[in-house]
């Protein structure tokens, strides 16, 4: 919980009873790969700190998988409109590698928030660090040729391609496996 804790602490210096709290409210869990996190029809529960491990946000439309985002170790995953309704999800969330996770269940992360002010500033934080990428990556989408978004990906994640299966990452860059070969091919 090393990470977990230091990664908060680089947000917002924790007290030593806010530190307490927060580890007395977390649960760590480990999952092989493909474990589902998250159901659709499921109601979001619970936020994840990856210790380690690779998550993939996705979709099923007319059968088919649409990936909306991936998050690795050191990042927070969360069914966001699922969490902060607490209504039931239409996303899966997927575990594509073996990994360890940290988590704060809904309630437990509502009474930090009463009980602790300063811990808001740390939700603010991440808040706005994911509502900036999701906004990125819809003008992305909106905006950038198939060749630019695939561009950007690879800036951003480097290792995808040993990490993710192509038709996932196909789906995520809004493009079909074939057009995703033939920009792979070219560069």
């Amino acid at each position: 919980m090393v990470n977990f804790i230091a990664f908060l602490n680089d947000l917002q210096p924790l007290s030593q009873e806010l530190q307490e709290a927060v580890l007395a409210g977390t649960v760590s869990a480990q999952f092989p790969a493909h474990h589902l996190l998250l159901k659709p029809g499921q109601v979001a529960r619970q936020v994840y700190f990856l210790e380690s491990g690779l998550v993939r946000g996705y979709t099923l439309l007319h059968g088919r998988e649409i990936s909306s985002w991936f998050m690795q170790q050191g990042d927070f995953v969360i069914s966001i409109v699922s969490f902060f309704t607490q209504q039931p999800s239409e996303e899966y969330l997927e575990l594509l590698e073996a990994g360890t996770v940290y988590s704060i269940q809904f309630d437990q992360l509502e009474k930090l928030y009463r009980e602790f002010p300063e811990f808001n500033f740390i939700g603010r934080k991440l808040v706005e660090k994911y509502y900036v990428l999701s906004e990125q990556r819809a003008q992305h989408l909106r905006s950038r040729t198939a060749a630019e978004r695939y561009d950007s990906l690879i800036h951003e994640f480097p290792t995808i391609f040993q990490r993710v299966a192509v038709q996932h990452i196909a789906s995520h860059l809004g493009m079909a496996p074939e057009t995703l070969s033939r920009l792979r091919s070219r560069k």
